[in-house]
């Protein structure tokens, strides 16, 4: 199979265990893309919240305190699979934990006034949650399956198949509103079965991952457990004599809070600022991921070619263009060109942060790393989009500054990358493991 060859995969590793695990991002794509992005979040401040003047502040902390919550148990979970050998275990729990929450944000609508606004943040707040504690231990496989030259291909195939995932789900959904708004539906009838078909799809393409995927590690049970907290603090003691690896979680920091941005702001920047419509605004999210999901498959492959640094160079450098040219562009066709050029930027980013971030694990504690990884995106999720609000705020509620001003997060992310020394934080992780190249 020439898009996996030999030197891609570890030894015993097979074709359908790589295919099991890009299918979790298939999975769990439609999650973000429905409801934090395209659907649910706009419901809650014009429908739930009614437009109040503290309605997107409200989405917001949501989000913002289930990451919080996320960067603290984290590293505790991941320490917690690894020393029990439990990966897909904690993964399978997680999972059923996301789509009991998203299939129970379809009956939000039928709450009114504070009891509902309560509700649909408790629920996201689970939801969101449960949702990252999978995006991390899924990352954690891939030191597993793949070798040192092809974590790229591999975390690649996973993120391009989440954005076809996303566009999947995205794509009933649109369906499914153009239908009822044809027919005179309310929001409150069609979002609630949109809650549905996303938790549905996800449930169904988890179990591919399931029934695919094994659990190759062996308990290390010797290693004693702590408490969340303090597995936080051991494990960032821990992990400062992996210089590199800390230089990339600051790295990471920085760029994904430009991400985040993107990710939770996009729909509201086109129909605030540049006129979208409802309908406009979903196609733009459709379109958004195709060139993500292009972006990953790409970048995945050239960065085993020019190597994790560079590639993760070049996606930074792409993102600072996208801000520029949606800061500056006033009409709906240039707007479309600066989203393009975001999709791309986001599955070649993201792509690469996690190949970046296996690559530099320890392998033998990859769960535990990749909490550390999970912490510092969900810290970059709070901080990106509260920078933005704040400087919307403050300038009188001019987006094309916030938006610029996101710019100053992947110049950041530039700079924290260029101390790093890719071979010399490997050597460091397979030291720590006694593991060869």
């Amino acid at each position: 199979m020439s898009l996996f060859p030999a030197s891609a995969l570890r030894p015993g590793v097979r074709k359908r265990e790589v295919f099991g695990w890009a299918m979790y991002d298939f999975a769990n794509s439609g999650y973000t893309t429905v409801v934090i992005t395209a659907v649910f979040a706009a419901y809650f401040v014009g429908g739930i919240a009614g437009s109040a003047p503290w309605a997107t502040f409200a989405w917001t902390a949501a989000l913002a305190i289930s990451y919080a919550i996320v960067m603290v148990t984290m590293p505790a979970i991941g320490a917690w699979s690894d020393r029990h050998g439990a990966k897909k275990r904690a993964l399978m729990w997680s999972t059923a934990a996301c789509v009991l929450a998203t299939l129970s944000l379809a009956v939000t609508p039928r709450f009114s006034g504070a009891a509902g606004v309560a509700l649909a943040m408790a629920l996201v707040i689970l939801s969101n949650a449960f949702y990252s504690y999978g995006e991390s231990l899924t990352g954690a496989f891939l030191p597993e399956l793949a070798t040192a030259e092809g974590m790229g291909k591999v975390s690649g195939w996973g993120w391009g198949f989440g954005y076809i995932g996303g566009m999947l789900a995205l794509g009933i959904c649109l369906a499914y509103v153009l239908w009822s708004q044809s027919r005179g539906l309310p929001a409150s009838h069609f979002v609630p079965v949109t809650m549905l078909i996303t938790a549905t799809l996800y449930g169904v393409a988890a179990c591919v991952t399931f029934v695919l995927l094994p659990e190759r590690a062996r308990p290390r049970l010797q290693r004693p457990g702590q408490g969340p907290w303090a597995q936080l603090r051991s494990t960032f003691q821990e992990a400062r004599a992996y210089r590199d690896f800390m230089w990339l979680l600051a790295c990471t920091v920085s760029y994904q809070a430009g991400v985040a941005v993107a990710i939770t702001l996009a729909a509201i920047y086109a129909e605030q600022v540049i006129g979208f419509v409802a309908q406009e605004t979903m196609v733009l999210i459709v379109v958004l991921n195709l060139a993500a999901a292009l972006g990953a498959f790409v970048f995945g492959y050239l960065q085993d070619r020019l190597g994790h640094k560079l590639s993760l160079a070049g996606t930074l450098i792409a993102w600072i263009g996208v801000c520029v040219i949606a800061a500056s562009v006033t009409s709906k066709g240039g707007f479309w060109w600066a989203a393009a050029l975001a999709g791309v930027s986001m599955g070649s980013s993201q792509s690469a942060g996690r190949a970046l971030t296996g690559y530099l694990a320890p392998p033998d504690r990859a769960a535990e790393f990749f909490g550390l990884w999970t912490f510092a995106t969900r810290l970059a999720s709070i901080v990106g989009p509260l920078s933005y609000g704040a400087i919307t705020w403050a300038t009188g509620g001019n987006q094309r500054v916030a938006i610029l001003a996101t710019s100053v997060f992947f110049v950041g992310g530039l700079l924290l990358l260029l101390p790093i020394r890719i071979q010399r934080g490997r050597d460091a992780a397979l030291a720590a493991s006694g593991a060869s190249r």
